[in-house]
């Protein structure tokens, strides 16, 4: 397979940052082998709190955050993240929750996609690319 004319592609990833918010370590170092793998630049956090001292350092480009954690659970994150001064950070909410006043208040607090666990890693991939890269996703 030749990639010679994926080099642009690559770079314009390259630059962009994901932050993972979850407690689950197996699910963690999937999703960072995958996106790592596709050129983005991956930050974890295992918790809530963790999550938000890192978008205050980092800055990500997008965040994937899952509902329940130890800490501080996503809503309470995605609260925080709304009243922050740069503004909401694009998030894609990750849950085994089924409920879907879960996913009604999610949406209410700005989340981009809601993904239920377990998903398939293509599926987390495409919300990704039509997030940070809408243009590309239009064009395809």
């Amino acid at each position: 397979m030749n990639h010679d004319h994926d080099y642009d592609h690559d770079d314009l990833d390259e630059d962009r940052t994901i932050l993972l918010v979850d407690d689950d370590p197996e699910i963690i170092e999937a999703m960072r082998m995958t996106f790592e793998h596709r050129g983005y630049r991956v930050l974890v956090a295992r918790d809530g709190n963790s999550g938000l001292a890192l978008v205050e350092r980092e800055n990500p480009d997008l965040i994937i955050l899952d509902m329940m954690m130890p800490k501080k659970s996503g809503f309470l994150v995605l609260e925080k993240l709304r009243t922050r001064p740069g503004g909401m950070i694009p998030t894609i909410m990750i849950t085994a929750n089924e409920g879907s006043r879960h996913r009604a208040y999610a949406e209410m607090l700005g989340v981009r996609d809601y993904l239920r666990k377990p998903f398939a890693m293509e599926k987390l991939v495409r919300s990704v690319r039509r997030i940070l890269e809408p243009s590309e996703e239009e064009q395809a």
